[in-house]
Formats: structure tokens, sequence, C-alpha cells
């Protein structure tokens, strides 16, 4: 692809060389090569940048030093360089064509399957599925019967979507993920101490544009739905419990845990390690810092803080009040260790 293609795709300024410069890849500027584009978003980086092998600079406006004097190369400069350059890896790495089924795949009656779809070694599509065009089910994944799986989506090898889950376009499920598995849902008799389970008939629906990682497991509803919306990004061994909703372009870190019937808003973050109780809320744009916990039914905004506020702690509360609490206790530690205060006297 032509810079000059970029740019009319992506945006941006050519401020230096050839918008008839191929770009193949994408790579740092430590060992990029004569056909790759790399970016910087300072000064400093900026001077790697412009003097390594690639043949095409992203940068932002204004941290432009010394331009190199040579042949095939070009700068662009744009807002976000960053953005910039993760949007032309995706233009210059496209998805390759599918290769159609592979003669171990198992598939059930009445799936429909699109056009240049790709279903992998042993992989197994269930009764009444439908499969979007130019979807990839690797090797061994289990898609369950009337799962609807939309169009250009990844499913990688050994994910598991239970019945009647639903996914949109351009999702893609990182290997080992379960998708609709029953909730956690039990009623106990007080006379027997018995555990008889809820029921747990409800569906999983996953938006446009979600990501899911490996070994994530997110529950089907009980009686109504769990849903993922657009745009959210879910890390590795996160696990999302049934009848939740998860807003648009949230994002989900490692090892969070998210227990029934929560609710998380737009745009919120949840870092490592991260537990929600039960009918937990958490509004839009809420930043819950690496291990922050919540108590069950309670509700945690931004309502009266600066936005881009992290809470932290357990339960988890503004960062800086945190911080106050953990200053006034360590005090309280100093003086208890000096003893109590004597009266004065020869």
């Amino acid at each position: 692809m032509t810079l000059g293609e970029l740019i009319e795709r992506l945006g941006g300024e050519l401020v230096y060389g050839s918008p008839e410069i191929i770009v193949a890849g994408v790579d740092i500027p430590e060992t990029a090569g004569d056909l790759d584009l790399v970016f910087a978003e300072d000064e400093r980086s900026a001077d790697a940048a412009l003097h390594c092998g690639a043949s095409a600079v992203v940068l932002k406006h204004g941290c432009i030093g010394s331009s190199p004097a040579r042949d095939h190369f070009a700068i662009v400069e744009t807002g976000s360089p960053r953005l910039w350059f993760a949007r032309a890896a995706k233009l210059l790495k496209p998805a390759p064509p599918g290769t159609g089924i592979h003669p171990t795949a198992v598939i059930g009656a009445e799936a429909a399957l699109s056009r240049d779809i790709t279903v992998g070694p042993c992989a197994v599509i269930g009764d009444r599925v439908s499969v979007g065009a130019r979807t990839r089910i690797g090797a061994g994944a289990i898609i369950g019967e009337g799962v609807v799986i939309g169009q250009d989506c990844r499913i990688y090898p050994r994910a598991v979507l239970y019945p009647d889950t639903r996914l949109g376009d351009r999702v893609v499920v990182h290997a080992g993920a379960v998708l609709g598995a029953d909730g956690f849902g039990y009623v106990r008799d007080s006379a027997t101490g018995v555990y008889t389970q809820f029921p747990q008939q409800g569906s999983l629906v996953i938006e446009d544009d979600v990501e899911i990682g490996a070994n994530t497991t997110i529950d089907r509803g009980a009686l109504a739905e769990t849903r993922i919306r657009r745009g959210t990004k879910i890390d590795n061994l996160v696990h999302v419990g049934h009848n939740c909703e998860i807003g648009e372009d949230v994002i989900l870190v490692a090892l969070t845990g998210i227990s029934g019937s929560s609710t998380v808003g737009q745009g919120a973050v949840l870092a490592g390690q991260v537990g929600l109780g039960d009918h937990v809320h958490v509004g839009p744009g809420v930043i819950l810092g690496g291990q922050a916990g919540v108590f069950t039914g309670a509700t945690v905004t931004n309502e009266g803080l600066k936005p881009g506020t992290v809470h932290w702690g357990t339960p988890a509360r503004p960062l800086r009040q945190v911080l106050r609490e953990q200053a006034a206790l360590a005090r309280l530690a100093r003086r208890r260790e000096k003893g109590p205060v004597q009266d004065g006297g020869e």
C-alpha cells in the first residue's frame, strides 16, 4: 500500500517525502526495514525514528527536528501518532482469505454458513448455527446449537460458545474462552442444606467490535440476558457473571471478576484483579485501579470528582482519599512506637 493511500484512509499531513512510497508493515525503529512504518510521540523518540531504516514515520505535530536528507523516506504528522500507527497496522495486515471447511470439521443440520468462511480441523458447528461472511473458526472450537456469529469474526482454537449465544460483527474470541455457560446461581433448602440450581436459561449477547481474551468466561443470563456492548475489550482470565451488562468501550484487565447482575458504564476501566460483588453499579468513565474491590450492591461513580479520577482499595474510593488515610495511619503508628508522652521534670 502506498503512503498516500494510508493518508487518504486515515488522515494526517504528509510533510516530507513522496506519497508514492510503499509501506508493507510496521515495526520499531531499532529493527525497521525499508518498507516499514514507525511512529514517535515526542521529540526524544522522534529523533530515533527519523534516523532509522524505515521508509516512513508518523509523528505528532511539532516533533520534527532535523529531517534526514535521503530518498525513499517520508514523514506524516498527526495529532495522535500511536492511534494512526495502530490503524495503519490493521490496514497493512488484512485478514487472509477464507480456506473453506476442513474435512474433519463437524457441521450440524440446518447450519447457515456464509461465503469465504474458514472452519479449522476438528471444529464442531452445531445445528441451526449461523456464521457470517469472512468469519474464521479455529481448530477444535465448539459452536453450540443456535449460535449466531456475525461477519468478519475470529474464533480462535478451543473456544467454546454455548447454545444460543449471539455475536455481532468483527468480534474476536481468543483461545480457551467459554461464552454462555450457566451462571453460578443456586437456592439453598434451609432444612436440608441441599442446593438447587436456579434456572440458567437466559442468553448472552456480544455486540460488534468486542474482543475477548484467552480463557475468559462470560455466563449467560439466568432468566434474562448478559450483554457486552459495542467496542469493549476484555483481557485474558476475566470472569463476567450472569445478568451483567457491560457498556460500550469498557476495558476489563486480566483477572478481573464481576459478580452477577452488575453493570459497568460506558468507557469505564477496570484494572487487573478488580473484584465486583453482585448487583454493583460502576458508572460511566470510572477507573478502578488494580485489586480494587466494590462491595455487593454498591455504586461507584465520578459524580463530584474530576474526570480521570482513579478509585482504589477495598472498598474502592478515590485514590487521593486512600493516600490521605494511609498517611494518617502511618502517623498514628509512629506515635504509638514512641510511646505515651511523659510530663516534664528532672
